[in-house]
């Protein structure tokens, strides 16, 4: 031990309970290869996650101007949706033609693993981040 109380350097004092307090702690290991997400992917993704695979670009930008009060522009989603698809977070498909529609096709998204993965490690993250602060970020 050093004058401080802590531990010589690169030794661990063997009377410590360091290693107790590691069991507590939930590690997900593919959170490590889960790629990151920016802000709008992560409410992309969230909002596709809400509505249920099969939705598409319309409703994707309706959920997020509901829940946010962002008036985001459709390109704006129709082009995170396609990062997304080159990511491979998320694959899409083209319906059938509908009448409603005038006989157009209307693109349809599926989240898949790697986009789970991802949403689930931003959100495990930014609850660690928040962990104990839910005043002062209700407050702000």
């Amino acid at each position: 031990m050093d004058h401080y109380g802590g531990a010589v350097a690169g030794r661990q004092d063997p009377n410590s309970d360091f290693g107790a307090h590691l069991g507590n702690e939930v590690i997900h290991i593919e959170d490590y290869y889960a790629p990151v997400l920016g802000e709008f992917e992560q409410l992309v993704l969230l909002a596709l996650l809400r509505l249920g695979n099969g939705a598409y670009g319309a409703g994707i930008r309706r959920e997020i101007r509901e829940r946010t009060a962002r008036d985001v522009p459709i390109g704006s989603v129709y082009v995170t949706l396609a990062r997304l698809e080159r990511k491979r977070m998320v694959v899409s498909y083209v319906g059938d033609p509908s009448r409603e529609r005038g006989g157009r096709r209307r693109k349809h998204y599926v989240m898949n693993d790697p986009g789970q993965r991802a949403l689930g490690r931003a959100y495990r993250a930014l609850m660690a981040m928040a962990e104990g602060m839910h005043k002062e970020l209700e407050a702000l």
